[in-house]
């Protein structure tokens, strides 16, 4: 600033220089307020389609197991009856011994069995279910990682 004997004289200073300044600073403003708003709303999006995977998964998976349950059930109610008509026709006690020794056998291979499955289907539920979610956990994660 040069040296002036007036003193109230601003003559280095340029308010179209400073408005000009003002306008950058704003439209930068507005610029990355509308970034981070296309990038919020595409999380939110990303995130409610997770959540939807997840509670269709979740649902696929209930009613598969619940299938495999009535299954179960129908399996042993049939063969408790089939048991009860064959005591029933028995001629002797070793012949009820035997049909008794006979069964408890059968239903416990077909509880181990139906063990096995109930557990596979429960595995395979969760694993259908986490499946979303580690999916977008995972391409989080990879949005965040340096190129």
């Amino acid at each position: 600033m040069a040296y002036t004997d007036d003193i109230f004289s601003f003559s280095a200073f340029d308010p179209a220089k400073l408005t000009q300044g003002w306008r950058e600073f704003a439209e930068q403003g507005t610029t990355h307020s509308r970034d981070a708003y296309g990038k919020m709303k595409t999380a939110a999006e990303e995130a409610s389609r997770t959540v939807e995977s997840t509670i269709h998964s979740a649902q696929v998976g209930s009613m598969e197991f619940g299938l495999k349950a009535i299954d179960a059930f129908r399996t042993n109610t049939e063969m408790s009856l089939s048991h009860m008509e064959q005591l029933m026709g028995a001629k002797s006690f070793f012949e009820v011994l035997e049909l008794q020794t006979t069964f408890v056998r059968k239903q416990a291979e077909f509880t181990v069995e139906q063990a096995r499955t109930m557990q596979q289907a429960v595995q395979k539920m969760a694993d259908d279910v986490a499946k979303p979610g580690k999916e977008a956990s995972e391409k989080a994660v990879n949005a965040f990682k340096p190129s």
